[in-house]
């Protein structure tokens, strides 16, 4: 849903049990309410009880793929520290760039309390 930018993004997070979750990017006229693609599939595999996140992929139409935002980053490496980031552009699928979270934030604050289930 991108009515604003016009810029679709699409992202599937990949557990390791196979399970396979999606999100897209979700836009508002208030642009600071807007949420990434990245963080929609997060988000609904998150509130679904799923964990140990083994891979997340990323596509849009944008030279090299789309780049996951500071917030997503942040995100990743809380909830999927150990997964890798795929990116693709949707006109080169097969041209993909794959990252690690570390990679991608490497100083990335991740202090998470035992009882936070």
């Amino acid at each position: 849903m991108a009515p604003y930018s016009k810029f679709k993004v699409g992202a599937a997070l990949l557990t390791r049990s196979g399970e396979i979750v999606t999100g897209a990017n979700v836009e508002s006229a208030s642009y600071g309410l807007t949420c990434c693609a990245e963080r929609v599939a997060l988000f609904n595999a998150l509130t679904a009880g799923k964990r140990d996140f083994i891979a997340v992929a990323v596509v849009a139409r944008a030279p090299g793929g789309p780049m996951p935002c500071g917030a997503c980053r942040q995100l990743l490496a809380e909830y999927a520290p150990q997964a890798a980031v795929w990116v693709a552009d949707t006109r080169a699928l097969r041209a993909l760039r794959q990252f690690s979270v570390r990679e991608l934030l490497p100083a990335a604050f991740v202090e998470v309390p035992e009882d936070s289930d």
